[in-house]
């Protein structure tokens, strides 16, 4: 046979990363490692492909989280081998509990060297299973382009989510004449049919007091207009759902009361004066920790529309559930409600909104600015809900928040209004860590808006290195990080569910932290302060600034 080599042959890696531009991707969040370096080698041609480099993998996955859920792009990250993947798990846990669309990728020993169990060596796929929609290794060359156009399929198709491939280091360096395939995306954006409009529609003009509960599907399928038609033509009040992880109903709308908290015997109260509540796009009452207490009265019947079937009737019963888009069923629903119920329908709408004028989240509002008293210049550390409230204030209009500040922010939603579906972003799982890198990817994927990241120091220090790579990218985010001293989330539940108040372990004041310092020593800009004057003046700073990140450490009161 003549040594003659196929002139249309490509490396893996460099047609790994030919699919991903294919499919829209245009950032890779990563940590590379040994086994990576196949991937970081095809890079060097491809500067097209913005690559962001975090200094552990679970900072990684956070940025990449931050970034498609500001931008609804699929993203790619590549984080290392076994242990790498392990830090990861956690942030991809949070990705899966928001749906967000990305692809994981991580190199894996060459395919027969794993069967000696070299340093690093565990079966990928195992480990990223439970916390993916589909986790995948590639065994032969031929098939990369496949696994990644299902991949890319996969993640994007409501509900989305992540998904997961393992990358031995041979498939990345052999070279072959490959198929690269095409895209596919699979449009869910769908209506439910003519009856069951009618029949919610009919449910919802029979019901005596309704109420809208607002979730995260509103802003994922950009139902802003379409969710405030609705609340103006019921007359309907509206709700955010329990867990506040996203912007899900603008704030200053006459229908907005607020958002609902995780309180059981709370919830039931409100719920109670409602016999039809209407959850569109919305988790049903998820809650924290356990209580006696059933959220939902027994009186108040519930409808459902979401792309995610597995909330419906999950631990509540629906009435109706509709799987469908959220955007498109609203714009059908909304006209019909109009037609069944005509003009009685406008006065009872116009009664319910007047009434409701009172108590909204605007008149709330203004009602709990007035009723909190400006601490005194000398007044140090400073109150939280005065920072929260001061920070709304001064942010411009068009301002992203991203929080995870859990005690120090529990007033920051009644201050800082939602105004469109990118406006807040907050923690969807649970588990601390997220917010700080996810500011970074949210601030990449709208360089034209400020963001501020408002994160506990205890949440901070899970992540603290992601503000080297805001300094790196020259982000002008800036990190307002509330500086209590403690997990004070803790400290007060022990206190609450076991009357104890000598909390153990849960101080950070010996020695104290400086996280001052710790971010001046990754190239941010960075100021300590704990008096109203020094909060004013850093503020007005930070927000003049845009070269860079900042970070401004507020020391605030323990509650």
């Amino acid at each position: 046979m003549p040594d003659a080599r196929v002139t249309n042959t490509i490396t893996g890696r460099d047609a790994f990363l030919r699919v991903l531009k294919d499919e829209g991707v245009s950032r890779m969040f990563g940590n590379p490692g040994t086994t990576e370096l196949p991937i970081m080698h095809a890079l060097s041609s491809a500067p097209e492909m913005g690559y962001v480099l975090g200094l552990q993998e679970a900072i990684v996955i956070a940025m990449a989280d931050g970034y498609a859920r500001a931008s609804g792009k699929l993203v790619s990250c590549n984080v290392h081998v076994a242990p790498g993947l392990g830090n990861a798990i956690g942030s991809i846990y949070t990705s899966f509990m928001s749906g967000t669309p990305m692809i994981v990728t991580a190199g894996q020993q060459e395919q027969g060297h794993g069967l000696t169990e070299p340093l690093l060596y565990a079966p990928l796929v195992p480990i990223a299973q439970p916390v993916v929609k589909w986790a995948t290794e590639v065994n032969r060359i031929e098939d990369l382009p496949r696994i990644l156009r299902r991949a890319a399929k996969v993640a994007t198709t409501e509900p989305t989510g992540p998904v997961f491939i393992s990358l031995p280091g041979d498939i990345l360096n052999n070279e072959a004449a490959i198929d690269m395939g095409e895209a596919t995306r699979v449009d869910t954006a769908v209506r439910p049919s003519d009856a069951a409009l009618d029949q919610l529609a009919r449910r919802l003009l029979a019901a005596k007091k309704p109420v809208i509960l607002a979730g995260h599907e509103i802003a994922t399928s950009d139902a802003f207009a379409e969710a405030t038609a609705l609340a103006e033509a019921l007359g309907a009040p509206v709700l955010q759902q329990t867990v506040a992880w996203g912007a899900h109903f603008p704030s200053e709308h006459p229908a907005y009361l607020g958002a609902l908290n995780r309180d059981q015997k709370y919830v039931r109260r409100v719920l109670s004066d409602y016999d039809f509540m209407l959850c569109v796009g919305a988790d049903l009452l998820k809650m924290s920790v356990w209580s006696e207490t059933d959220p939902l009265p027994e009186t108040t019947k519930v409808a459902m529309i979401g792309q995610r079937d597995w909330e419906m009737g999950k631990n509540f019963p629906a009435e109706i559930a509709l799987r469908a888009d959220v955007k498109e069923t609203l714009k059908a629903l909304v006209p019909l409600l109009k037609k069944l119920g005509g003009a009685a329908l406008a006065d009872r709408a116009k009664a319910a909104m007047a009434e409701i004028a009172p108590r909204n989240w605007s008149a709330q509002r203004a009602q709990r600015k007035a009723k909190l008293a400006t601490p005194a210049t000398t007044d140090k550390p400073l109150p939280a809900e005065w920072v929260m409230m001061r920070m709304s204030e001064k942010l411009p209009k068009d301002a992203i928040v991203v929080e995870e500040g859990l005690t120090s922010t529990t007033t920051l939603p009644s201050y800082f209004p939602f105004r469109d579906r990118n406006s807040f972003f907050g923690n969807v799982s649970g588990g601390i860590g997220w917010g700080i890198a996810a500011a970074v990817g949210v601030q990449i994927a709208e360089p034209k808006r400020r963001v501020v990241a408002v994160i506990g120091d205890g949440s901070a220090m899970y992540s603290i290195t992601a503000l080297w790579s805001a300094a790196n990218q020259k982000l002008p985010v800036i990190f307002l990080i509330t500086n209590n001293e403690g997990y004070q989330i803790l400290k007060n539940r022990l206190k609450l569910f076991h009357g104890n108040d000598t909390p153990i372990g849960m101080d950070f004041n010996d020695p104290p932290m400086n996280i001052t310092a710790i971010a001046q020593g990754f190239g941010v800009a960075a100021e300590r302060v704990d008096t109203t004057a020094g909060f004013d003046a850093a503020l007005d700073k930070a927000l003049a600034r845009t070269d860079g990140p900042t970070l401004l450490e507020v020391m605030v009161k323990k509650a």
